[in-house]
């Protein structure tokens, strides 16, 4: 049987559902679909047909204004090995987030869909970097009072922020920024936290530097908007600081800023094993309302020597 891998053409988009899935993990599981959630160009979608018919899916994501994906996100197959050469014959190479309802580990038939998800791509280049809880805050889960304990001032400029990043991200424990360093050193990490939130169309004046009574740079929090929500951009602690609970302050802060600005919710997230920010977000009374598993793209398929 013949396999063909492409991107599909405008006005293909019947191609991309026509693909049986149960929708157990991914956005289906979440009750979203490819053309009702948000804006997918077909230049970035891919599918592998067997004779005619679609045996894998993959799409990848961008802002408006962006010239490359900047994630994968949609991956679904009936055929894992077609699966693996459509990811493999690609050119679009980014991260691979596979979203997953809280329970994913206790059904089993959901768990089957996430492991052959991360195997295919794991065969294909990717390599597993971290999971993730995502978090969703509203009114009704009461918002928390400041604690009153740093006095916050806007960011005056970019420079700042900069030099903020790279004093936060020594020891951090944030998997993607660790990332970062390893492979282009601490002012690249920084430079690219920079980026990100230059890329949300959110307000600049929304930047929050924290000090202590007496002076010092505690940290950053960032309330910002992504091209769906209003999110938690960035919260980070000084190291002369951790310890001291700094980190549920900094996310009251954000959650403050963003409810003064007219949101209705604020979504979040943070790395599973960086458990003092996960103990944040409890305490503020924000719930978990998924769990993420984030993949880098190595090029490299599993089993492959590394040189």
């Amino acid at each position: 049987m013949s396999l063909t891998i492409r991107a599909l053409l405008p006005g293909e988009e019947h191609l991309f559902d026509s693909l049986p899935d149960p929708g157990l993990v991914g956005f289906a599981a979440f009750g979203e679909t490819y053309t009702g959630m948000r804006v997918y160009r077909p230049e970035w979608t891919w599918i592998a047909q067997r004779d005619g018919v679609v045996v894998a899916r993959a799409a990848w994501w961008g802002g408006p204004q962006d010239t490359e994906p900047r994630v994968l996100d949609w991956f679904d197959f009936t055929d894992a090995d077609a699966a693996v050469r459509l990811l493999r014959v690609s050119p679009l190479h980014t991260e691979y987030s596979l979203k997953l309802p809280p329970n994913w580990r206790e059904d089993d038939r959901v768990h089957h869909e996430a492991r052959i998800r991360i195997e295919a791509a794991e065969a294909a280049g990717f390599k597993r970097l971290v999971d993730r809880y995502r978090y969703r805050w509203t009114p009704e889960c009461g918002l928390p009072d400041r604690p009153g304990r740093l006095d916050y001032r806007p960011v005056a400029d970019e420079r700042e922020i900069f030099d903020a990043f790279k004093l936060i991200h020594n020891g951090t424990l944030d998997a993607h920024a660790r990332l970062a360093i390893e492979t282009g050193g601490i002012d690249v990490a920084a430079q690219e936290e920079v980026d990100f939130l230059n890329w949300m169309p959110s307000p600049r004046d929304w930047w929050r530097l924290a000090y202590t009574p007496s002076g010092e740079l505690a940290g950053i929090s960032i309330p910002g908007r992504n091209h769906s929500d209003p999110i938690v951009g960035y919260i980070g602690v000084t190291p002369a600081h951790r310890g001291n609970g700094y980190a549920y302050d900094l996310l009251v802060e954000c959650t403050h800023i963003l409810v003064e600005n007219g949101m209705d919710h604020v979504v979040g997230a943070t790395d599973q094993p960086n458990f003092p920010m996960h103990h944040a977000f409890t305490k503020a009374g924000y719930p978990v309302i998924e769990h993420r598993i984030d993949l880098a793209w190595t090029g490299v398929p599993r089993g492959a020597p590394d040189a």
